[in-house]
């Protein structure tokens, strides 16, 4: 049996929204966490009695926030995003199309600092926060295995605004408004087992109806590619963010542009699973060329079983 089949991926991230920057989307914030979907990306867990959990922690620091034409926004600027998310995944024996159908929900918690100052000026951007963030439900996903090679699976997330939100406040761990993200993710595998993973993602927002923002339509692709060794992958992995559209809001947001982001990222990435025990990822990714967002590094670990 092609041992992905028994492997239990499972990863879903969170965000975090950045108050008075004139950045990408409604302050800088991406939607959804870029960076989930790395090796096995195609495959989701099998189906159990009980279901698959896992815990995914991650670390973010950077030191620029850059706006559209690439140039420092902030000076002296930091930011640490530290992330914990706990999510369960169900796969079912029920069919549809051809594909298993499954669900799940993922809760982050996050520990948000940030800290710089505006050029030119004394004024400061100084600010932390921490606490539950906003849940996703996941209320579909269907798993294909067109082949032993091949595994796809499609699913729709679905943000939900629990985290803390104060409009007057500089960072909080919510974003005030809905997010709806279909995705469509693969992993292929050659005969010299090599790996071949991608996951293509759309973050459609809804308006933030204490700032009366809507964020533009966001789209990422995320990718890793690596040789196996036994129970071993290693390789590098990454992403590819943009907003696509414009986002929309009062004239005192002061949007330039349209105010659209965009970044990619690249690292080295590894994974463990041998059968019977847990699946374990990690990988650590520099950022490069962001545009309306912040730009820096970030390092996660992924552990998840299923029962």
């Amino acid at each position: 049996m092609n041992k992905f089949k028994l492997s239990s991926i499972v990863g879903v991230g969170a965000s975090l929204v950045i108050s008075g920057s004139v950045l990408a989307t409604e302050n800088g914030a991406p939607s959804t966490a870029p960076g989930i979907y790395g090796f096995s990306a195609g495959y989701m867990p099998p189906v159990t009695d009980v279901g698959a959990f896992s815990m995914r922690g991650s670390i973010y620091k950077a030191n620029k926030n850059l706006n559209g034409n690439g140039d420092e926004s902030l000076s002296d600027f930091s930011q640490t995003v530290k992330a914990l998310s706990l999510t369960y995944i169900k796969m079912t024996d029920t069919q549809f199309q051809g594909a298993n159908y499954g669900y799940g929900i993922v809760i982050p918690i996050l520990d948000l600092d940030i800290d710089g100052k505006v050029p030119n000026s004394s004024t400061k951007v100084t600010g932390s926060d921490s606490g539950i963030a906003d849940i996703q439900i996941v209320p579909y996903i269907l798993q294909w295995h067109p082949s032993e090679s091949l595994a796809t699976n499609t699913q729709l997330q679905i943000q939900i605004p629990t985290g803390h939100y104060s409009k007057d406040d500089t960072i909080t761990t919510g974003l005030n408004h809905w997010t709806f993200s279909p995705a469509f993710n693969f992993t292929y595998m050659t005969d010299s087992e090599i790996e071949i993973s991608s996951s293509f993602q759309l973050d459609i927002n809804t308006e933030n109806k204490d700032t009366d923002y809507t964020s533009g339509i966001e789209y990422r692709h995320e990718f890793a590619i690596g040789q196996h060794f036994t129970d071993w992958t290693v390789g590098l992995g990454g992403f590819y963010y943009k907003q696509l559209t414009d986002d929309k809001a009062p004239a005192s947001s002061n949007i330039v542009n349209g105010n659209k982001g965009e970044v990619v990222a690249i690292g080295p990435e590894l994974s463990f699973f041998r059968p019977g025990l847990p699946f374990v990822s990690f990988h650590a990714y520099k950022e490069f060329k962001a545009k309306n967002r912040t730009q820096g590094y970030t390092a996660a670990l992924l552990v998840s079983q299923s029962f």
